[in-house]
């Protein structure tokens, strides 16, 4: 996805707290966002050290929720994503449990191996797709809601080191790699977490002419 410069962005949305201490998501948001001239910062940037608990049950349920939560922290308009694999022959596990399917203080490889070892079990279809669901808050109040997807299938083996979480697993068909051997500005163009930015900056006019919320 390329995004453009768009005149019809309010002000006070021209700079955003992405919730997440992820630095490789606020470097996709950054990319996605800034050629439409919005300045992304996360929450080390304001070093905002609180947590809360993702109690929803579903991706768009916990975005909302991550949003509204973290916009009472912060004097910046608060974009929240949830965002995970859902495998189809793990009845699409690990879905909302993505970062914490291998337990409390699992890394990525740990997450890979748990998922591998499943799927040994369950032989044939290998088809998966990463979900993205995004919220926008400000002051507690709900701006917007977008969702996007990418459809692919899950490698036997872990290949390529670029990327985070399950991208090396992720096999991306329409270039024959998993998401771990596709260039930054090739995940960039089609990942889910792009496909969702894109649906969110196509609302963000809709709003131009909205007051900037109240406390």
């Amino acid at each position: 996805m390329q995004a453009h410069l768009n005149k019809d962005i309010p002000f006070f949305l021209k700079k955003m707290l992405v919730a997440t201490r992820n630095g490789g998501k606020v470097r996709e948001f950054q990319y996605f966002l800034g050629s439409a001239g919005i300045e992304v910062l996360g929450l080390a940037d304001l070093s905002i050290t609180k947590d809360f608990e993702e109690n929803g049950t579903t991706f768009a349920e916990n975005a909302r929720l991550k949003a509204l939560r973290y916009s009472l922290e912060a004097p910046l308009p608060v974009l929240a994503d949830d965002s995970g694999l859902e495998v189809a022959a793990l009845d699409g596990r690990p879905g909302i449990y993505s970062a914490r399917y291998a337990g409390e203080g699992a890394g990525d490889s740990d997450r890979i191996e748990k998922l591998l070892w499943e799927m040994r079990n369950h032989p044939g279809s290998r088809e998966a797709r990463f979900v993205c669901a995004l919220a926008l808050a400000q002051n507690g109040r709900l701006l917007l809601e977008a969702e996007g997807e990418c459809r692919g299938l899950v490698s036997e083996h872990p290949r390529g080191s670029n990327g985070f979480g399950y991208d090396p697993i992720f096999l991306f068909p329409e270039l024959g790699r998993t998401y771990a051997e596709l260039t930054e500005d090739e995940k960039n163009r089609y990942s889910h977490r792009s496909n969702a930015t894109h649906a969110l900056l196509g609302k963000l006019g809709s709003i131009g002419k909205h007051k900037l919320p109240s406390a």
